[in-house]
């Protein structure tokens, strides 16, 4: 079993206050919530940066990496507008 710890990094350009920060954010906590893994938002107080953090679980690092390579694309076909980075670590 593999417990896989993903932090999404978003440069949020054309967000001027926390509370558009915050409207972005619920969309993409929305999407992935469809994907079954506890999310949280985990930003500063700068309004043009975000994190989100997500786990999951996995019968294995090979499953892992397909399931957030999986994430990751369906990230980056929804919200083109954002640039998206996502680091992990596998437990």
């Amino acid at each position: 079993m593999v417990i896989c710890s993903c932090t999404l990094h978003l440069d949020l350009y054309d967000v001027s206050s926390l509370k558009g920060r915050r409207s972005v954010l619920n969309k993409f906590k929305e999407k992935l919530k469809t994907f079954n893994v506890s999310v949280m938002d985990i930003s500063g107080e700068y309004a043009r940066e975000a994190d989100i953090a997500f786990v999951f679980l996995s019968p294995s690092a090979l499953e892992s990496a397909r399931y957030r390579d999986r994430i990751e694309n369906a990230l980056v076909s929804l919200f083109p507008e954002y640039t998206i980075e996502i680091d992990h670590e596998e437990l």
